[in-house]
């Protein structure tokens, strides 16, 4: 009897391991974006678009409207009808799905889509603007535009089309004409596009007037702004082209605003004054089309004034608001007029320590009222403003209105720093309620007038959820709930914690992801993913805690990888981003040497097998990490580092640093070239040979310092690719990345 159970026991273990052992192991083209698997292991998705206040399914072979009583789904029309009412032959299409199409007007049945055609002028290739009706079948209007056209900006109201075109702005109307807004446009002198380097939210250089009648748009001058030499080594022999870069404490580029009405012609000039030092950001309409708002900030980023103005004159008519702060202060958002009462506004800010909401009421008119705010800051209000919420938590996105109930849809992280939920806030009172299960990371997107929200979510252990969420009751409706994809591979244990920061107080929150087939007996080769930057989180109570493919394919390989988000990065409070003002890198590198003081407390880390690898911030953090605790670290891979802050742009540097005439001891503590004697492990720097964001001289005047130095970390670049490496070229990097640590750490 004892002999058959001893037999049983070893039977079952045999087939537990024979099942372990039939797991298969991932690729780095199953792991990452533009490898050749990656999206079949990626969690089933359901691609959709609100149709006014309808739900749809925009599948590759259709679109189908969504009950939100039972999730059941009608067809609207198929991708093969589309291509018909599009004019395709029958055995050609024009559309090759239906992911992308837009539902332009709620009210009406219909699709937009673009299609590629020939231009009537000489023939050249044109893209155009499409909308059909579904239900007859019958195309409504078509908008034809350059297929080179950048910048794309269409309203909704007027159908009119903004885009640009070498450097140039242009509208084109919905009956087709189109016109030039400039005539003079060059790499000198920028029309209608992005300013400021993509700072203070920034994400676009056009803004329809809500009627769709006037468009507001940059202007940016950045003559005065040296051109940073790129090389393209394409031509048969290698040229250069310019890249306009204001490195911090230099001159940069002087921005004005303007308002173009089609019907007129005409453009009217914003009356801001000098734009020298100045940015203007968050610019908005008042809902009756006669006011703009706009977000002025000093160069010092320590100022901000929200001023309106006439749109019709440019006539500045005064100031809203104001904020200071010591550090500095950051708008990032936008004014929301709530639809019901056009008076009043939200506003998000930072003010109380943390982003919250403001409602504004612009028919409260009142003498400045000025009140201290979070660490030595203060504000002036020019009209009577009420907090709609306060805690310590932040505020992440705001995603629309309920019109019936007067309520504001937001997602904020109040249950755990780690989560992402979504809110119903009352306006008139500030009462809230949580629409969601209250765990992981949710995502939302609202219909028109509020009544449902579809919420997308993920956790540690759910690897996509998605519902449709009624806003009235927080009843939800599950669409997909995604299965895991990843069930007959080897995955890797994933955990979360907290550790205290170097402060001794504050929790940081970390990622471990240990070896496949872990043994706490054995000893591994460790390698710490750093970002470190504002900005950014690594670390989320998301689908395996935002564990990154990298990450999976170096624990199957025998590593043990730990992510820790140290103070500085985001949605933690202003307190705990700005402790690092004027001297980044040093309160987050001692956050992270808490991290390697806690992995050292583990038996299964092997103390002198360490490595540390990052990108952007993280390169530098990873240079910095390697010079300044030479003992500690084995090995490296700094990709895209900064390694002098005066190198890098006037807006973001000096926001977090100061200019360097005014903060020369900050400068030369973060500069790595004066560190560069230290390095003894072996440390690989690898950029993007074409890099806008941070420049090559970073990296290349690294390698003169350490050649001066006589120590010799290893280069490598990839031609043609810019900041960050995409497609084939990613994949090739993780390779590259994976090998180093192979032939060094391992």
């Amino acid at each position: 009897m004892t002999k058959r159970i001893n037999l049983f026991i070893m039977v079952s273990l045999l087939s537990v391991l024979a099942m372990a052992q039939g797991k298969k192991s991932f690729t780095l083209d199953d792991l990452l974006p533009g490898g050749s698997t990656y999206h079949q292991l990626q969690p089933q998705n359901l691609y959709t678009a609100w149709w006014g206040n309808r739900l749809v399914e925009t599948d590759l072979d259709g679109c189908n409207e969504i009950n939100p009583k039972n999730g059941s789904k009608k067809v609207l029309f198929t991708l093969q009808q589309l291509n018909q009412w599009l004019g395709a032959g029958e055995d050609s299409s024009v559309v090759r799905s239906c992911y992308n199409v837009e539902f332009p007007d709620g009210g009406q049945p219909w699709v937009a889509t673009v299609v590629s055609g020939k231009g009537k002028n000489g023939g050249k290739p044109t893209s155009i603007y499409t909308v059909v009706d579904f239900k007859s079948g019958k195309k409504v209007w078509e908008q034809e535009y350059p297929a080179d056209a950048t910048a794309l900006d269409r309203s909704p109201s007027s159908n009119s089309l903004a885009f640009v075109r070498q450097h140039n702005l242009y509208v084109t109307t919905k009956e087709g004409q189109t016109m030039a807004v400039s005539s003079d446009g060059s790499n000198d002198l920028v029309y209608g596009e992005t300013v400021h380097r993509n700072e203070f939210g920034i994400t676009k250089g056009t803004f329809w007037s809500p009627d769709g009648k006037q468009l507001a748009f940059y202007r940016m001058d950045q003559s005065m702004v040296p051109d940073y030499p790129q090389v393209d080594i394409t031509t048969r022999i290698a040229t250069t082209y310019p890249c306009k870069y204001p490195m911090a404490g230099e001159k940069m580029h002087k921005v004005t605003v303007g308002v173009f009405t089609p019907a007129t012609g005409r453009t009217v000039w914003l009356q801001t004054g000098d734009p020298t030092d100045r940015y203007f950001t968050n610019i908005s309409w008042s809902p009756d089309n006669r006011k703009i708002y706009m977000i002025e900030l000093n160069r010092d980023q320590n100022h901000a004034e929200l001023v309106c103005y006439d749109a019709a004159t440019g006539k500045k008519e005064g100031v809203i608001y104001e904020e200071e702060h010591p550090k500095y202060v950051e708008p990032m958002h936008g004014l929301l007029f709530l639809p019901w009462d056009s008076s009043k506004f939200i506003y998000q800010s930072q003010r109380d320590g943390y982003n919250h909401l403001y409602l504004f009421d612009l028919s409260k008119p009142q003498a400045p009222q000025r009140h201290k705010t979070f660490q030595g800051g203060a504000c002036e209000e020019h009209v009577e403003v009420t907090p709609l919420t306060s805690g310590e938590w932040v505020v992440k996105e705001v995603l629309g209105f309920d019109l019936k109930e007067k309520s504001l849809l937001f997602c904020s992280n109040e249950i755990h720093p780690l989560q992402s939920n979504i809110y119903k806030v009352r306006v008139k009172d500030g009462k809230r309620i949580l629409l969601d299960n209250g765990e992981g990371v949710h995502y939302g997107s609202v219909n028109a007038d509020g009544t449902y929200v579809e919420d997308r979510y993920s956790s540690p252990t759910v690897a996509r959820s998605i519902s449709l969420t009624d806003t009235r009751n927080g009843k939800g409706r599950n669409l997909l709930t995604a299965k895991d994809p990843w069930k007959d591979y080897n995955v890797p244990e994933i955990t979360c914690g907290s550790i205290k920061a170097a402060d001794g107080t504050t929790d940081l929150y970390y990622r471990m992801v240990k070896p496949v087939d872990f043994d706490p007996n054995k000893k591994y080769p460790t390698v710490i993913y750093v970002y470190g930057g504002p900005h950014a989180h690594n670390v989320e109570a998301s689908r395996n805690y935002l564990a990154r493919g990298w990450e999976i394919y170096m624990a199957q390989k025998g590593y043990l990888l730990f992510i820790l988000d140290n103070r500085g990065s985001e949605h933690r409070g202003l307190a705990f981003e700005n402790v690092t003002f004027r001297h980044l890198g040093i309160e987050e590198m001692k956050d992270q040497m808490e991290g390697v003081k806690f992995l050292k407390s583990l038996s299964y880390v092997d103390a002198d097998r360490m490595g540390v690898h990052g990108w952007s911030f993280g390169g530098f953090m990873t240079t910095n990490l390697m010079l300044t605790y030479p003992d500690v670290f084995k090995a490296g891979v700094a990709g895209g580092p900064v390694v002098d802050w005066q190198y890098y742009e006037v807006m973001y540097g000096e926001r977090y640093m100061d200019r360097p005439q005014d903060n020369p001891e900050g400068y030369k503590g973060s500069n790595l070239r004066l560190k560069a004697g230290n390095l003894k492990g072996k440390l690989q720097v690898i950029i993007g040979y074409n890099d806008p964001v941070c420049v090559p001289q970073h990296s290349l005047s690294f390698l003169r310092a350490c050649i001066d130095a006589g120590t010799q970390p290893d280069f490598f670049t990839y031609p043609g690719d810019e900041h960050n490496m995409m497609g084939k070229d990613r994949v090739h990097l993780h390779e590259r990345i994976t090998q180093y640590f192979e032939d060094y750490l391992k």
